[in-house]
Order: structure tokens, then C-alpha cells, then sequence
């Protein structure tokens, strides 16, 4: 009950923006919840999700969504915070299509993890990032390697869309 996840209606918009489906890819939700997210990317075309949350209840959550899915080997879960999992991520060399982010809204990161994910050659060239937040929250609209590609109000939630363009600026 404490993930709060992304309800069905933002969930579909959002990926009527982005999608709304993929012919392959990679995945990266760095505040998980539910999983939710990660496993709709995978139902619609992407091919490996690496789902990320610091909670223990979270990952209980997640496992038990990733199981019904009966795809489990497209998932990677991992508990740690962002920041940690972002590191571990780069070790791994991993590289990502499509990025959610999420966090709690108390906690808004995200331009902060926008940019670790830049620099620690986390995002493929032209990756779609997907940022999720309430109305308070202030994201430019571009910044070095970030071109916000469409902005979405549902009430008190607002869903931005950034593209990555590899740092160019």
C-alpha cells in the first residue's frame, strides 16, 4: 500500500506517449514500487527490465508482480537506494533505452539522477526518460545532455518526457 503506484490512467497516457509499443530495448525503473511500470514495458516490446527499490516491502511487491508475468527472466530486481544501484548498474556496464523515475515526492531527485545516469554512461544515445512528479516540483526544460520532449498535468500528477542526446550540448 506504500508504493504508490501509478494509477491506470497516467500509466496508459504515458505510454501512449512513449510507445506504445517497443520493438526490443532495455529498461531501467530506479524507484520501483510495485514494478508496475517496469513490467509494462515489457509486456509492450522491451526485452530486459532492471527494476530498483531500497525497500524490502517494495521488492516483496516486486517479485510477487515480476512471478505472474511468467517472464521472469527479463527482470533484474535490485534493493538498494538510486544512487547505490546506479553505481552497481555501471560496473555492470549496463545501458538504458527507456528510464522511469519516480521517486517518493518528498524526495524529488530527479534531475540529480538524470545527471548521475549521464555520467556514468547509463543512458544510450537517444533514450527516452520519463520523470514523474508532483506540480511543485521544478525541472528545466533543458540542461546539457536533457531536451524535455513533452510535459502531461493529470491532477496532482505531472509526467515529463526528456530525450537524451549523449551529452552533446
Amino acid at each position: 500500500m506504500s508504493t504508490r503506484p501509478t494509477t491506470d490512467k497516467v500509466k496508459e497516457a504515458l505510454f501512449n506517449m512513449i510507445g506504445p509499443y517497443f520493438e526490443s530495448g532495455s529498461v531501467l525503473d530506479l524507484y520501483g514500487g510495485s514494478g508496475g511500470l517496469a513490467i509494462e514495458s515489457i509486456s509492450r516490446g522491451m526485452t530486459h527490465a532492471v527494476v530498483v527499490d531500497r525497500a524490502f516491502p517494495a521488492i516483496k511487491t516486486i517479485r510477487q508482480n515480476v512471478g505472474k508475468t511468467h517472464h521472469e527472466d527479463a527482470f533484474t530486481i535490485v534493493k538498494a537506494d538510486a544512487r547505490r544501484a546506479m553505481k552497481i548498474m555501471q560496473s555492470h556496464r549496463d545501458c538504458f533505452d527507456l528510464v522511469f523515475l519516480d521517486p517518493p515526492y518528498a524526495k524529488q531527485r530527479i534531475q540529480a539522477d538524470m545527471n548521475q545516469l549521464s555520467q556514468l554512461g547509463l543512458l544510450k544515445n537517444g533514450a527516452t526518460i520519463v520523470a514523474e512528479t508532483n506540480q511543485e516540483a521544478q525541472l528545466p526544460d533543458k540542461w546539457p545532455g536533457f531536451a524535455l520532449q513533452k510535459r502531461q498535468d493529470y491532477g496532482i500528477t505531472v509526467i515529463r518526457i526528456y530525450r537524451y542526446d549523449g551529452g552533446k550540448e
